[in-house]
């Protein structure tokens, strides 16, 4: 039988054999990941092939065993980039966003409020449906032409900007021929009045004059039959 202090001397010895064992199997993990160079070769190649989720995996490996480096920092932006030509633009937002707040003042700030306003542009639905990812595309948009004037992307940035314009015109005319249609007469001229107001110059400002003038056209508001102004007599 063992005596106390062999007992102790063997757990000793034991715990030293484990610890041991346990860092040459965390070792050879490490060892497992390739250096960071050629991990981000290898990502971008794919990404360069359009081989999105394949890349990003990799650009993820690197944030993992490479942070606070250069490499890091390119697979950050490379991450949310594989994200938005999956059409992921959700999750691609949450990804410009962490690394503006990571890099405020990195020189690929311009590029990433670009492609935060494409995100979101490219979010838009159907005039009949929610126009927010239209204002959020020209306030972003509008960020990165008064903080980057003479960034690469500002015409095509303009570009964006008048087409979410047009929509969100689009859209208030819809709800205003929506109330004609539904006979609510008021509520219609106000929404088209405003479209005027707001939107000069778009088709939509156009035709809701056009929609004024037949409102206008109408009997008065006291002289108007209830189909007209949605009131039971």
């Amino acid at each position: 039988m063992l005596r106390p202090q062999q007992i102790g001397v063997f757990l000793y010895g034991s715990l030293l054999l484990m610890a041991f064992l346990l860092q040459g199997g965390c070792a050879s993990l490490e060892d497992q990941v390739a250096p960071a160079e050629e991990l981000t070769s290898k990502a971008m190649e794919r990404f360069g092939k359009g081989n999105y989720y394949s890349a990003n995996e990799i650009f993820n490996t690197i944030k993992e065993h490479y942070p606070f480096t250069r490499f890091s920092l390119l697979a950050e932006l490379k991450s949310a980039d594989c994200k938005y030509y999956q059409d992921e633009y959700e999750e691609a937002l949450k990804l410009y966003a962490e690394f503006e707040k990571n890099h405020p003042t990195n020189e690929a700030m311009p590029y990433v409020l670009f492609q935060v306003g494409r995100s979101h542009f490219l979010s838009l639905s159907t005039i009949d449906r929610d126009p927010g990812q239209a204002t959020e595309t020209i306030s972003s948009l509008a960020r990165l032409l008064k903080t980057y004037p003479n960034s690469p992307y500002t015409e095509e940035a303009k570009v964006l900007i008048d087409k979410s314009r047009n929509f969100l015109a689009d859209h208030e005319l819809y709800v205003a021929n929506f109330y004609f249609r539904t006979k609510e007469v008021g509520q219609a001229e106000k929404r088209a009045r405003e479209l005027a107001q707001v939107y000069p110059g778009t088709e939509a400002a156009q035709k809701a004059l056009e929609l004024l003038k037949k409102i206008e056209s109408l009997p008065t508001k006291g002289e108007r039959s209830p189909e007209l102004t949605g009131e039971e007599e």
